[in-house]
């Protein structure tokens, strides 16, 4: 009984281990070892009217630097070519936005309140830690990427964003690759706060020879659908003619002249499927992380498709084979994304008492367990969903530094050290 009484429990180890979570942080440093960038989160999330900005901080060696400057740029670009075929001075992309940020000597016109996070990691990393922030314009286009065909290589097709750190003498120097830091970010949309509309369309098709015609109703259950859900459509036809629907194309039987039919299709896209497809959209995909289906283009009907570079669009499509080759077709657009995920009620946070405070009482109680119903900070990158790892920002600083190059999908090879 004494050994039992003696030995921790796996319990207690996990509750202490979950203790000790702090912040999440990604970081990226140069190959010289000079330059290491700090970033709260890869993925930022379009709201429709603003854009979550990308703030972190950089750390300097101002030994190394010198006279010379550092500057950070967002760059969001749409390649439409293979990287092997940029020959002669042609590259077949395009820069959708560029914005540079010198950040390190650094200039009074840049100066603005620091967030949470750049706060926390200025006062971890230092003076010679530099912050910067940028907000991305509204309609902004969104991370995509066109699926590759299994023999090729370098970049594939689509719209990425990608955020350098690097060391010049002015924004437009070459940067040189033993103090640049290339990050790929992704900028990602969930599901809109307002009702779709629920698709529904019918055509009535005349023959010749025929005194009636072929009618085709067709329903989808609900206008937004989530990543992996299935998608129900209701398909009702009437076929007065005198011609024969010898297939739908989501089901294959006749349906004989004066023969109805009211039925239920299920289908659920999933990349899964289809990966044998080249050109198919995805979202955004960083190395040696999975990706799904790209997410329909949900943007504001004032923008310039031509500044998303990829608009993406999902339909169910019914198609009836009549005789002598006469097609009867429907189209259904629907919406395809992620939900949008709950975001926490902000903690309410008493006023401090104008009383004097009564005198001191000796405190007895544990110290790992003084903060355990902290409120969370919303403005913080926090990625422990329990919230047993948040932190306020006026506690002791505990980040959780994540390698960029250590980022890995669980079911690749551990072995693959290519950068992230």
């Amino acid at each position: 009984m004494a050994d039992a009484a003696n030995k921790p429990s796996s319990d207690n180890n996990n509750e202490d281990a979950s203790k000790k979570a702090g912040t999440r942080v990604f970081k990226k440093s140069s190959p010289n070892g000079k330059l290491t960038t700090y970033l709260g989160k890869r993925d930022f999330v379009d709201h429709i009217d603003h854009i979550d900005p990308v703030d972190g901080v950089v750390l300097v060696d101002p030994e190394y630097i010198g006279d010379k400057k550092v500057y950070v740029h967002v760059l969001a670009a749409f390649r439409y070519g293979r990287e092997d075929l940029d020959v002669l001075g042609l590259t077949f992309r395009k820069d959708l936005f560029l914005s540079t940020l010198q950040i390190y000597p650094p200039l009074p016109e840049n100066e603005r309140p620091l967030t949470k996070l750049q706060e926390r990691l200025i006062k971890k990393l230092g003076d010679n830690a530099h912050p910067f922030y940028f907000e991305l314009p509204v309609g902004s286009p969104s991370s995509v990427t066109l699926q590759p065909a299994p023999g090729d290589t370098g970049k594939p097709c689509g719209v990425d964003y990608e955020l350098k750190t690097y060391v010049g003498d002015s924004p437009d120097d070459k940067a040189h690759k033993r103090d640049t830091i290339r990050l790929a970010i992704r900028k990602i949309t969930y599901a809109p706060d307002e009702n779709v509309p629920q698709p529904t369309a019918e055509i009535t098709k005349e023959f010749m020879m025929s005194s009636y015609p072929l009618h085709l109703e067709c329903t989808l259950d609900k206008g937004l659908y989530y990543h992996g859900e299935p998608i129900k459509v209701n398909v009702s036809i009437a076929n007065r003619s005198s011609k024969t629907v010898k297939k739908i194309r989501l089901d294959g039987f006749p349906l004989n002249p004066g023969a109805t039919l009211n039925k239920i299709f299920t289908l659920v896209p999933l990349l899964e499927d289809n990966r044998d497809k080249r050109g198919l959209a995805l979202d955004g995909k960083l190395k040696h992380e999975d990706t799904n289906l790209a997410s329909s283009t949900i943007f504001d009907p004032g923008v310039s498709k031509e500044n998303l570079g990829i608009v993406v669009q999902y339909k169910v499509k019914v198609r009836l084979l009549v005789a002598l080759g006469s097609d009867v077709a429907l189209e259904l657009p629907f919406t395809l994304t992620h939900p949008k995920p709950i975001e926490p009620e902000d903690p309410i946070i008493p006023l401090p008492e104008t009383n004097p405070p009564p005198a001191a009482v000796p405190d007895t109680e544990p110290a790992e367990t003084k903060n355990s119903d902290a409120p969370i900070d919303n403005n913080l990158i926090m990625f422990d969903t329990s919230g047993t790892g948040a932190l306020l920002a006026d506690q002791d600083d505990d980040f959780i530094i994540e390698e960029f190059v250590r980022m890995r999908l669980k079911d690749h090879n551990k072995n693959d050290s290519s950068e992230a």
